[in-house]
């Protein structure tokens, strides 16, 4: 790729700053699309990517102490815009093409607030979390201006538009779209480890399930992921939650693929093992990967905004098996729970720690 691309990114969350700000450091023109007290912010301080676990990268930013730790690969991307509407954002266009990583249940409101200015976007790399989100966009923006995607990648948030790369792995996009081949490219040349697949469903669902273990259960009850597979009946819990997303899978011909950096076929294959073979290796697996890190759907549900992912997960999860009359209990049991919790319709303490409380609402 001989020319610089112009890039719009749908807010400056963990992985739109780590996306666009790494196709900023490859040379590309980028604009961030977010709130107007983060645009003040990131305006006054600008990007903040701490690449240090991303050893292969040229060491073209900054290396300089942080004010998190000890001296490190920290970058501060240039040629890079932010602005707090979408009349001012496309004012900097054209854009060859966009990243939209927001969180699942911003999807629907976030296109309601486009109104007529859908027609002028770009076509999106859709990479956040979740089945549906594609099916949203391509709704509005039709399905030739949209390509599925995902990260797998672990990318922590310090701040609004301040990121550290915890653990490279890399980025999918789908196959089939005239900008598949020029996203992908652009992807690689910004060191971003991009990787293309024939079956976007596959990529999408395979991402999917490994999102699924010790997420929900954990929030629920405020433990860990370690502390979660350390616990006999929630392994099982777990185990009976993820075999449930692998027939609803195998029902709608949906395959496990293996991930950038993740073999999510082996991750497979431990839910099929018998519990004593498959406990240790999905403990190390799932709990050791995350240390004492809490996931997601924890954060979701302290974040005081009242909403949580897991309707497009757990909750997928349980759609699509209604579609193939697969059952889904201890998916839908989570869904509702967790869903309970966030809304404030159940006190969030009411299962913390507390593993037979909940184990006690499901046969």
């Amino acid at each position: 790729m001989t020319q610089p691309q112009n890039v719009l990114v749908f807010g400056a969350g963990a992985i739109g700053t780590y996306i666009g700000g790494s196709l900023a450091l490859a040379g590309n023109r980028v604009t961030f699309l977010e709130q107007p007290k983060a645009v003040e912010e990131l305006t006054n301080r600008g990007l903040i990517l701490d690449l240090t676990v991303d050893r292969k990268r040229q060491t073209d930013g900054q290396l300089s102490s942080t004010p998190y730790g000890s001296p490190s690969m920290v970058y501060h991307p240039q040629s890079v815009n932010f602005v707090s509407s979408l009349d001012r954002a496309l004012q900097h266009g054209p854009f060859d093409f966009g990243i939209y990583a927001l969180k699942s249940f911003d999807t629907k409101p976030y296109l309601e607030s486009l109104g007529a200015h859908f027609s002028s976007l770009p076509p999106i790399l859709c990479l956040s979390n979740g089945v549906d989100n594609e099916p949203e966009l391509s709704a509005v923006l039709g399905a030739d201006r949209v390509i599925a995607g995902t990260v797998t990648s672990s990318v922590g948030r310090r701040g609004v538009g301040d990121i550290v790369l915890e653990r490279l792995r890399g980025v999918g996009l789908a196959e089939g779209h005239p900008l598949s081949l020029f996203a992908w490219q652009a992807l690689n040349a910004a060191g971003l480890k991009a990787r293309l697949f024939a079956r976007p469903g596959d990529m999408k669902w395979s991402k999917m399930l490994t999102n699924l273990p010790a997420n929900a259960t954990a929030a629920i009850l405020d433990m860990t992921a370690a502390e979660v597979f350390s616990h006999p009946a929630l392994f099982n819990l777990e185990m009976r939650m993820l075999r449930e997303a692998l027939a609803v899978m195998r029902a709608h011909g949906i395959r496990v693929v293996d991930l950038p950096g993740t073999p999510v076929r082996l991750l497979a294959l431990g839910i099929q093992l018998p519990g004593a073979v498959a406990r240790p290796l999905m403990k190390k697996a799932v709990g050791g990967g995350r240390g004492g890190k809490m996931p997601s759907f924890h954060i979701d549900l302290h974040s005081g905004r009242g909403k949580s992912e897991v309707e497009w997960l757990n909750g997928a999860v349980v759609r699509y098996g209604k579609q193939k009359n697969i059952p889904t209990p201890v998916n839908e049991l989570l869904t509702k729970t967790l869903m309970s919790l966030t809304r404030g319709e159940t006190p969030v303490e009411t299962f913390a720690h507390q593993p037979e409380k909940l184990l006690s609402l499901i046969g």
